[in-house]
């Protein structure tokens, strides 16, 4: 999400979501109420990661800056976890001719994920709408506009979204039947391909789906309107096609991207038992360019937002999209720090935006050594815990993870996961259990406990001549 519309601001629509700010909410209100996401062996899951994209290419290019480095970087400084973009347009260019090309690419891709050892989010992603506006996302020839204006603005093209052709597009793919049989049948295709890919965990419906403003609504009340009226029956329309090919894998459905101002969402109950609520962690002040403000307390209106519905609906959460574009601004350090921690509050994990090798919202250089501030998001984790999690912590400070948890019934692994470190990292259990696997610079080591056990494993940083550098 880019900046939001210097027009909109000046205007005042967001004046609401500032003076309706929610209530600062105590984390064992919700953490206890949203379910945590589970693998098939009924582990709870932590995704860490990044978005990978290819917005460039189109065609016969499609998807070709992305290689298998991006895999074997990602799993390398520890994650687990790539939310892929993938295109309607360039999957069916033409109606109801799907591009063997394009599914042979994405399975390539996927492919070199699960050699890697990367869980998989495919998303069907949209920036304002497709091609028809510049853009890419739906196909050409599924955008209707009713001869409704269309003004670019390359310098702001989030603001896009606010032109009345792209609003009535929304609108028609939204209500039109033939549209809407269009849609799902591209989802079945996807599913049919990809369910059994053993990289893929689930499939993002559309990415950052917006809609039609009605004469003298403000942003957020038209927010809400869109997402009960026409993203939740939508939801769920897309979530019977998808089961009809695929009954398993995860489902992952997004709000409009206003939430990231603090605006609780509209959307209603999606009737499938395999959700994700997959919001967006964006703020307008930022993405225009500003420092983070500590004091605006915009991270705790955000937690506080996004909770309530996932809570409502017991759903687990993961974040699909965040991150800065100027990540090097006095402040960015503090928010990383506290980004993280947040997340870590509420969700099953998230995908930072974005991995590619360069500058801009780049993660790391051509190098691939991280740009400033976002080495924080590397940190220790569990991507795999077997058994009831009672409380899991990484102490920025003192470069220290801890998990606790009750092991299931059953004999189980529970798995951790450590970046490169200088000096590597000191794994230490309490309990019934013991730790298998390398842990001296960063690894994947695992951890076996007695069933029903509560356990405890401790992660240091490790100091000179194999000390820890904190008690």
């Amino acid at each position: 999400m880019a900046v939001v519309v210097a027009s909109v601001l000046a205007a005042g629509a967001l004046a609401p979501a500032a003076s309706a700010r929610p209530a600062p909410v105590s984390p064992s209100s919700y953490e206890r109420a949203i379910p945590p996401l589970t693998d098939d062996r009924g582990r709870t899951l932590t995704l860490r990661g990044w978005n990978v994209e290819d917005k460039a290419n189109r065609g016969e290019d499609a998807l070709t800056a992305i290689s298998e480095r991006h895999f074997r970087d990602l799993r390398a400084n520890g994650f687990n976890f790539a939310r892929l973009l993938v295109f309607w347009d360039d999957l069916e260019p033409r109606r109801g001719q799907y591009s063997a090309r394009y599914l042979h690419k994405i399975e390539r891709i996927l492919d070199w994920a699960h050699k890697h050892r990367v869980h998989v989010l495919i998303d069907a992603h949209q920036d304002v709408f497709g091609p028809a506006f510049g853009h890419r996302g739906i196909p050409a020839w599924a955008t209707r506009t009713d001869g409704l204006p269309f003004t670019p603005n390359p310098d702001d093209w989030f603001s896009e979204y606010f032109q009345p052709a792209v609003q009535r597009a929304f609108t028609h793919l939204y209500e039109d039947p033939d549209l809407q049989r269009a849609q799902a049948a591209m989802w079945q295709v996807l599913a049919d391909r990809f369910g059994r890919h053993p990289a893929v965990i689930g499939y993002d419906l559309i990415n950052e789906p917006m809609g039609e403003l009605r004469e003298g609504e403000d942003l957020p009340t038209a927010a809400r309107r869109i997402e009960a009226e026409h993203l939740t029956p939508m939801y769920n329309r897309l979530a019977r096609a998808v089961r009809a090919k695929d009954r398993d894998t995860w489902i992952f459905v997004e709000p409009t991207p206003i939430v990231g101002e603090g605006v609780p969402t509209g959307l209603g109950r999606i009737k499938d038992s395999r959700t994700v609520y997959a919001p967006h962690f964006y703020n307008t002040a930022m993405e225009a360019g500003a420092d983070y403000d500590p004091d605006a307390g915009w991270i705790e209106a955000y937690e506080a937002a996004v909770t309530a519905y996932p809570a409502r609906h017991r759903m687990p959460v993961v974040v699909g999209e965040w991150g800065p574009l100027n990540n090097s601004l006095p402040n960015m350090g503090r928010f990383y720090r506290e980004a993280v921690a947040s997340l870590d509050r509420y969700s099953s994990g998230w995908a930072g935006y974005v991995w590619c090798y360069g500058g801009g919202y780049c993660a790391v250089d051509e190098r691939g050594r991280f740009r400033t501030n976002k080495e924080q998001t590397a940190t220790p984790y569990a991507p795999a815990v077997a058994g009831t999690v009672l409380s899991d912590t990484y102490d920025a400070g003192t470069r220290t993870y801890r998990l606790a948890y009750r092991s299931a019934a059953r004999p189980g692994v529970t798995e951790l996961s450590l970046p490169p470190a200088p000096r590597g990292w000191r794994v230490t259990v309490t309990g019934r259990a013991h730790v298998l696997g390398s842990s001296s610079r960063g690894g994947r080591p695992v951890v076996l406990a007695w069933p029903g056990s509560e356990v405890v494993v401790t992660v240091r940083e490790a100091g000179p001549h194999g000390r820890t550098d904190h008690p």
